[in-house]
C-alpha cells in the first residue's frame, strides 16, 4: 500500500502561524525520507486555523527543500479562479521542478458566501461550471482546445513539454464519473464524508477513460488516520482532532487545542453523537488496529493522510508507524 500526506497547516494552540509553516516544511522532508508518494497542501480561507490559503506559493517552498517526493495541490478551488491561470501556475511550478509537480483540483466555495465573492472579486458563483472548467484547464495545459473555442489561439506559458499530473476531489459517484470521463486522476474524500466511498471509487475504475492527462485510472483515498505505539495513546491523542474536528462542525476556532485544554471540556449529547460520527472519517489505534482497518478498505492506487493532533511529535510518530 503507497501512502501519501494532505497537509491542511494547521495552528495548534500556542503556536504562531511561521510554526505551523516551519512545521510543514520539516513533516515534508521527513515524509520523504520515510518513502511518502506525494506531499500535498489543501486550500482554506478566512479561517484562523488553517494556513493554507494558497498552496501554489506552499507548494513551491515545499519543492525546493526536498528532492523525490511529488509535492501537489489539494487542492486548488477552480471555480474560484481562472483556468488559464492555475494553467500557467502549474506549468511554471512544473518548469522549475520538472516530473514532481501534481495538481488537484476541488469544486468548493473556499468557505462562506462573503469569502467566496470576496476571492472572486464579487464575481458570479460558477460551482456549476466544474466541468467545463476542467476541460479548459486540461485544454490550456495540454495544448487540447478545440478549434471554435474562444481561447483556442491563447497558449498558457511556459511552453513545456512535459505536464503535472491532474487529479480532482470528489464526494459522490458524479464526481467520480467526471473525473472518469476526462481521464483524470480521482480522489476520494473520505475525510470529508466517506458516505459513496465504495461506489464512487468502483464508478471511477470501471468508466474511466484514458486522455492526454491519464493512460490509467488513477485513485486517492484520502481521510485521517492517528497511529501510536499503543491504543490508549492514540486515542488519548485524537480527542484533540475530535474536538477540533466538532468546532470546525460548528463554524468555531479552527486551531487545534491541547490535550490539557480538551480534558477539560464537557460535552453535551448532541456533541458526543457528532463526535461519534465524525469517527467514521478516522482510522484510529496502535499500528496493528491501524493496518487492520487499512486492509477492509476499498481497493485504491494509495491512502492520502492528514494527522490533525496537537502535539507535532505525536503527528510525526504517527506518520513514521504508518510507514512502517
Amino acid at each position: 500500500m503507497k501512502f501519501s500526506v494532505l497537509d491542511q497547516v494547521p495552528v495548534s494552540r500556542g503556536d504562531t502561524v511561521e510554526d505551523a509553516i516551519a512545521k510543514s516544511i520539516e513533516l515534508a522532508k521527513l515524509t520523504e525520507k520515510w518513502g511518502y508518494k506525494r506531499y500535498w497542501i489543501a486550500e482554506h480561507h478566512n479561517t484562523a486555523g488553517l494556513v493554507s490559503s494558497s498552496p501554489e506559493i506552499m507548494m513551491t517552498r515545499l519543492l525546493s527543500v526536498t528532492e523525490r517526493i511529488a509535492v501537489g495541490s489539494g487542492g486548488i478551488l477552480l471555480p474560484l479562479y481562472s483556468p488559464y491561470k492555475i494553467a500557467e501556475n502549474a506549468k511554471t511550478m512544473e518548469a522549475m521542478f520538472p516530473g514532481r509537480v501534481n495538481i488537484g483540483i476541488g469544486n468548493s466555495p473556499g468557505g462562506t458566501e462573503r469569502t467566496r465573492r470576496a476571492l472572486t472579486d464579487d464575481g458570479p458563483n460558477k460551482l456549476r461550471d466544474y466541468t467545463r472548467m476542467t476541460e479548459d484547464l486540461i485544454g490550456f495545459m495540454h495544448n487540447t482546445l478545440s478549434q471554435n473555442h474562444e481561447f483556442r489561439s491563447v497558449k498558457a506559458g511556459p511552453r513545456i513539454n512535459h505536464m503535472p499530473p491532474l487529479w480532482t476531489l470528489g464526494l459522490t459517484e458524479n464526481g467520480a464519473r467526471r473525473a472518469a470521463a476526462l481521464g483524470i486522476g480521482f480522489v476520494f474524500g473520505a475525510f470529508i464524508n466517506p458516505k459513496h466511498m465504495v461506489q464512487a471509487l468502483k464508478t471511477y475504475y470501471s468508466e474511466f477513460k484514458p486522455s492526454a492527462v491519464m493512460s490509467e485510472p488513477h485513485a486517492i483515498l484520502c481521510l485521517f488516520i492517528i497511529c501510536s505505539e499503543t491504543n490508549e495513546e492514540a486515542e488519548r491523542h485524537a480527542r484533540t482532532l475530535d474536538h477540533w474536528l466538532l468546532n470546525v462542525t460548528y463554524g468555531r476556532d479552527t486551531t487545534i487545542p491541547s490535550i490539557e485544554e480538551v480534558e477539560q471540556k464537557h460535552y453535551s449529547a448532541k456533541d458526543l453523537e457528532i463526535i461519534r460520527e465524525n469517527r467514521r472519517r478516522c482510522i484510529i489505534g496502535d499500528p496493528q488496529k491501524v493496518k487492520k482497518a487499512l486492509e477492509q478498505l476499498p481497493a485504491v492506487d494509495e491512502v492520502m493522510v492528514i494527522c490533525n493532533v496537537h502535539d507535532f511529535e505525536v503527528k510525526k510518530k504517527s506518520y513514521e508507524l504508518l510507514q512502517q
